[in-house]
Formats: C-alpha cells, structure tokens, sequence
C-alpha cells in the first residue's frame, strides 16, 4: 500500500487544510506560519527604519524615501519563494528569527551596496530577543485576523439572526421551559435574545486591546542601555509599538504577559457558546417542525431514508464551536503564565491560534448557511398552542392574586385553584372559559381574560423585539 504522506500534492492532515480549506482560506493570510514571518519581517524592518529615522545610534544615517520603499517591498513581494528561502535558511540556524534576521541583511545588501553602509545590516534585529519581534508579530496578526476575518463574518451572522427576529417577531411560539409547554412568546424575541446576546459579546471583541513590548531579553533594556545609554529608551519603545497600531505594555518579562489575548479568546469563546446555544434551539425547533427546511439543490438528506433532510449546518456547526472553544480555552488558560522571566510554552500554543479561529469561522460559515435554508412554519407552532390552554392558567392566577391584593373577596389561593385545574391534564378553550365565568371577577378583568388566547397572550414579546435596535 503506497504512504499518503508521499502523495502529490501534499494530503492535509486536518480538514481545515482540506475539506473545509475554502471556508477559512482568508485565514491564512494573517495566522499561517508564513504569514508569522512576513509580519516578523514587517516588524524588524519598521524597527531598523525607526532607529535610524530618530537617530536613536549616534552618527548611523536614515535611510532615503526610496531605500525604505524597497526594504517594505520585501513584505510586500513575501511570495513561495521567500517561503522556501526561509525555511532552507531555518534548516541551518534551527530558528526562525534568526533567518528572518538574515533574510533581510541579505536583502539589505542590496539596498544599500556601499560598502559605507555595511554596518548599517547590524541594526537589524538591534537589541532585541525573540520575542520583542514575535510579541509584536502576534498582536498585529491576532489584530488583523479578527478585524478582516472573524469579526466581519461574526457581524454579519449578528446581523441575519436580527433581521430573522425581525421579520418573525409577531409569530406566535409556545415557549417551552425544563422541556414542558411554558408561557407563549414569539419566535422573533426568541431569535433577538440570542442576537442581543451575541451583540454584547462583540462589542467586547471590538473594543479589544492589542498589546506589545520591545524591551529585551527580561524586559529591562539591558542591551538598549548598555549600547546607547543616553536614549531614552522607553519612550522609543513606546513610540514604536504604537506606531504598529498596538498599545504598549510597559512591565512585562522576556514575553508580553498575554493577558490581552486569554481576554480576547474567552470573550470568543463566549461568543462560540452562545451561538451554539442558538443552534441547539433552532435544531430542536426543526424538529418540533417550526422550521422547514428549504432543500438545496442537489443535497441529500440522508442516505437511506429518501424524505429527510438533516440539520447537519446546525449540527457541523456545534461540533466546530466545541473544537474551537476547546482551543480557544485551552489557549487562554495557558498563555496567560510562564516559568519566572522565560519559558517556550506560548511559543508553541500559539500556533494553534489559526486552527482556534479557523474552527469558529467555519461555524459561523455554517450557522449563515443553515439559517438561509430555514422557513418558519406558523401552523406547526399554532397548532401546539391551540393544544395547550393550559398555558392560561398563569395570567388568570396572576389577575386573581392583584385583585385579592386589592381585597377583591373571593379570589383565594388562585395558584393552587389554577393548579388543580390545569396540572397534569388537558384542557380546552371551553373548560378554560367555564373556569373563569365562575371566579366572580369584576365584569372588565373576566371580558379581558375570557378574550385571551394561547396565540394572543404573549405580553411584550413582539414590542421587545426593537431593543436589537439599540443592541
């Protein structure tokens, strides 16, 4: 049997790499391993143009408009081949930083031939560890995969849930509480709860910091201030690292502390977990029938049973939140510590961050695709509130406890009468009618309650839909 591994072009070990490759592909332009060394390379090039444009080493020129032009372009024209160049060079070094460092003094070669210039290669990578270019890379990768990607696909699921509440928002539903007929609603402010929720939880991934150190190898500008003492080194720390977009940490060890990433990731994860609640109603609404299903051209539902068609984005969906989350979590509760001033961990779990993201945006890719193929159907749901007269009892109960508060005689322990009358049966529009043409209710509380109805008592629901508006 002939090895996959050899196979040509190269088998994806997981499904994001292949299945699922077109729904994430965006992705990989911000959280790949190569999209890691173009941002290092991005990062070590604004750090060489801003030593020398702010004359931090005394007597090194700046560079000319043109010359920087030509350094950027190296981040600009990052292609297969850059790829392969780098990864040869990392097969010699066993570090990827360092064959970025020597990446860009070969390019810089170039840029600047004068043999006058030559020193000028030795800023790069100047007073820096590792982690000063990849704390920065990070952020501006993590910064841009949620404000191109994930943020822009998570909005518009927000938005579709929105406008399905929206436009469902006068449906009568039977709520359904521990499983059992509850209170009716309507469908719309079912479907705007979760969408006010999922709201609240991307307003706190908009307003999330991205945070960035350059500070050396234990975060005390060791090698800064014993090369060039008279800098002010925090201040050019600090100017930089804004410059990239970033908010500075001032404080941190060898590492920027990550703290700003395990709150972005569980504010995510909060997010997955809310959606995958949404799709767990609305698959158990699917299957109490109050949503057909539209069919899509040329899918199957299932493959023995001809009249089906299957939940499966709800269902694909729920599965991608839990690897997500999973990830998502793990990520969080991990990078947020590190032995004493340094260890490799984060170095590591970061990595994940793109199979993290990858995950989610396949969900949310399905919950829109789900949603899309949804019809509502209002007979299903009016037949199991014509089913329930039951439900009525808690508004008659309600009446009778205000009025009896007001010394209304007669209406005693309306909770347990109701009780005896609704618990563990079935009754109907007449029985419900009787009962309350014999309570004695003043002439305008009986009207209103014997008008009421399973479809008409749903208080606010539909009016309580405009709060999306304010969301």
């Amino acid at each position: 049997m002939s090895s996959l591994a050899d196979a040509t072009p190269p088998v994806a070990l997981g499904p994001l790499d292949g299945r699922y490759r077109d729904a994430v592909a965006p992705l990989v332009d911000h959280l790949s391993e190569p999209a890691l060394n173009r941002t290092r390379i991005h990062v070590e090039i604004e750090w060489l143009i801003h030593l020398t444009d702010h004359g931090v080493v005394p007597g090194v020129r700046s560079f000319t408009d043109e010359e920087k032009q030509r350094l950027r372009a190296v981040v600009d024209d990052f292609d297969s081949a850059t790829i392969e160049e780098l990864a040869e060079t990392e097969r010699v070094t066993q570090h990827d930083v360092k064959a970025v460092e020597y990446l860009l003094k070969d390019r810089l070669a170039g840029i600047t031939p004068d043999p006058a210039d030559a020193g000028l290669a030795e800023l790069i990578h100047f007073c820096c560890t590792s982690e000063d270019i990849n704390n920065l890379s990070y952020a501006l990768m993590v910064q841009g995969a949620v404000a191109q990607v994930w943020l822009p696909r998570a909005e518009e699921v927000v938005a579709q849930i929105g406008q399905m509440a929206r436009d469902l928002r006068a449906v009568p539903l039977l709520g359904h509480t521990h499983g059992q007929p509850a209170t009716p609603t309507t469908l719309g402010k079912e479907l705007a709860v979760h969408a006010w929720r999922l709201s609240r939880q991307l307003r706190r991934i908009r307003s999330a910091e991205f945070l960035g150190k350059l500070n050396g190898a234990t975060g005390t500008f060791g090698a800064h201030l014993a090369a060039v003492p008279e800098a002010d080194w925090p201040t050019i720390s600090r100017e930089f690292v804004e410059g990239l977009g970033l908010q500075w940490n001032p404080l941190t060890t060898q590492i920027e502390s990550h703290d700003w990433q395990a709150e972005l990731y569980a504010d995510m994860a909060r997010f997955n977990r809310i959606l995958h609640n949404l799709c767990t109603d609305v698959w158990s609404y699917i299957s109490m029938g109050y949503f057909a299903q539209v069919r899509g051209q040329g899918t199957v539902g299932s493959s023995t049973m001809p009249h089906k068609v299957n939940p499966i984005r709800f269902e694909n969906a729920e599965a991608n939140l839990e690897v997500s989350n999973a990830l998502l979590d793990v990520l969080a509760s991990t990078l947020v510590s590190s032995r004493l001033q340094r260890d490799l961990t984060d170095s590591s779990m970061q990595r994940n961050i793109g199979i993290a993201f990858g995950h989610s945006v396949l969900a949310i890719d399905n919950v829109a695709r789900g949603l899309r193929g949804l019809d509502a159907v209002p007979e299903a749901m009016a037949a199991d509130l014509d089913n329930n007269w039951e439900v009525l009892g808690e508004p008659v109960q309600s009446a009778m406890r205000a009025l009896a508060a007001q010394g209304v005689p007669g209406m005693e322990e309306p909770y347990e009468r109701l009780k005896e009358l609704t618990r563990g049966r079935r009754i109907g529009q007449e029985e419900m009618v009787e009962f309350i043409r014999g309570l004695g209710l003043p002439a305008e509380v009986e009207e209103r309650l014997v008008a009421l109805t399973p479809q008409t008592y749903l208080g606010l629901a539909s009016e309580l839909v405009d709060y999306l508006d304010k969301a």
